[in-house]
């Protein structure tokens, strides 16, 4: 098969691929054998079929299907082999009549091509970059919420903030006397949990009180109507639950509170792991590396927004194949679109994501970035360990995070998703590897509010292009 490449022009070229039958016949008669051998047809045993008889009931069909792939895959082959950056894919110009008389056949496919990007990214590029500091107060935060999230449950002498209510739960009248009435609602071994309240005003009502103390509540107003919370509180089903409205009267038997953990080596395992944290100054390193990952995430996301920006801002008026694309994502889509589709706003709307993709693969060749699977793997382990220390555990073992990491790699999708994240952080690593970074250190308010501002900036500048 000879296969040749003509340019057109800066954005436009064409593959010809000239076929003789020597290319394909004996593809050809493999398929229809297969035929013979598999399928019942009327009239034959199965496999005792003449090579004559089949071509003359399958063979145009056959004959076709095998062009057409063998040639697509040449081509394909071809493009890979030539290293021609092509964008989507080759488009028949025409669609072959293929008759079993013609031995050879000439074919012609469309490309587009991607416009070379030079791209400058070295040490005279400065870009901004703000680090959130970690501060003292923050270790101490991260500390008191370490050590109450891992203390003990203990009797209490009066509610705090943080404490669980127990004891008998009574319904009131309109004039605040207890309902005793047949249906009224009494729950002798009744628990509350001030915390979990929506209303800021109703769990107030409980903080300072003691044992025996009374509190009166409304159930209701403290869960915001919502009928599951309601019905848990109260021990009734939902139905009923959304109906009630009144006040409730408490009368504190048990007051629970949570006793933090001290700073001895229990402690310290159970956050960091067995034996690897012995002591305060080895916990206070941990936790502000703990944050500093934390923050680091943070700020490299937006940092990457803010790099997405000025390489779009900077490389993104390409020179595109504007017409072949638009009868490519024709072609790509056609379950979508029609003859009464507006293609020019089709491609409008990918063009962002064409471009910024174009910008990637220019920066992959500049850097020679690769993904591997262990890079894969690595980020999925990652996201697995955030996700336990998001229900408290900081100490999962490593089988526990790569067990988890292989469940999440099973989900295809999922895979699909982490794959091209990973593309993306590596790719923005290397451009912050090879430019100057303005690093700013700020506190995490000046940061939230700065980050504040850019989102109101993006989500304005949105609008515009939106409306235009």
């Amino acid at each position: 098969m000879n296969i040749t490449f003509e340019k057109i022009d800066d954005v436009n070229g064409k593959i010809v691929a000239q076929v003789e039958e020597a290319d394909y016949a004996s593809k050809v008669d493999a398929e229809l054998r297969k035929i013979g051998n598999t399928h019942n047809i009327p009239g034959f045993r199965k496999g005792h079929i003449s090579l004559p008889q089949l071509r003359q009931r399958f063979g145009k069909q056959v004959k076709s299907d095998v062009l057409n792939r063998s040639v697509y895959e040449a081509v394909a082959d071809y493009i890979k082999e030539q290293k021609l950056n092509i964008i989507g894919q080759p488009i028949a110009e025409e669609i072959k009549e293929i008759n079993l008389t013609d031995k050879d056949y000439t074919f012609t496919y469309e490309v587009g091509i991607a416009p070379a990007i030079d791209l400058k990214l070295d040490k005279e590029v400065t870009l901004p970059y703000k680090a959130i500091e970690v501060t003292d107060q923050m270790v101490a935060d991260e500390d008191k919420s370490l050590r109450e999230r891992f203390g003990a449950q203990v009797p209490g002498e009066e509610v705090d903030e943080k404490a669980l209510v127990k004891g008998t739960i009574m319904q009131l009248n309109e004039d605040g006397t207890v309902n005793d009435a047949e249906g009224a609602i009494q729950v002798i071994s009744g628990i509350v949990a001030p915390m979990y309240f929506k209303s800021k005003e109703e769990a107030d009502k409980f903080i300072g009180k003691k044992v025996n103390d009374k509190v009166v509540f409304n159930p209701y107003n403290s869960c915001e109507g919502n009928a599951a919370e309601l019905a848990s509180m109260l021990n009734i089903d939902k139905e009923q639950a959304s109906e009630v409205k009144s006040d409730f009267e408490m009368s504190i038997a048990e007051i629970i509170v949570v006793k933090p953990a001290e700073h001895d080596q229990e402690f310290f395992d159970n956050v960091f792991g067995r034996d690897k944290v012995h002591n305060d100054e080895e916990f206070d390193k941990a936790i502000r590396n703990v944050l500093a990952v934390q923050f680091r995430s943070t700020t490299d996301y937006f940092s990457n927004l803010e790099l997405k920006k000025y390489l779009m801002d900077t490389y993104g008026n390409l020179n595109l194949p504007k017409e072949f694309l638009k009868k490519w994502l024709k072609l790509a889509n056609e379950e979508n679109i029609d003859e009464n589709t507006d293609m020019d706003k089709v491609y409008d709307e990918v063009l962002p994501d064409l471009t910024w993709q174009l910008i990637k693969e220019a920066i992959a060749a500049k850097f020679d970035v690769k993904i591997e699977e262990a890079d894969i793997v690595a980020r999925t382990k990652f996201i697995a360990q955030q996700q336990f220390r998001q229900y408290g555990i900081f100490n999962a073992d490593e089988a526990t995070i790569d067990n988890a990491a292989k469940h999440i790699l099973a989900d295809k999708n999922y895979r699909r998703h982490i794959v091209e994240e990973v593309s993306d952080l590596k790719l923005f690593a290397v451009v912050r590897e090879n430019v100057t970074l303005n690093v700013e250190e700020v506190s995490l308010e000046d940061y939230r509010a700065y980050m504040a501002q850019h989102q109101s900036q993006a989500t304005e500048e949105a609008a515009e292009e939106s409306a235009e």
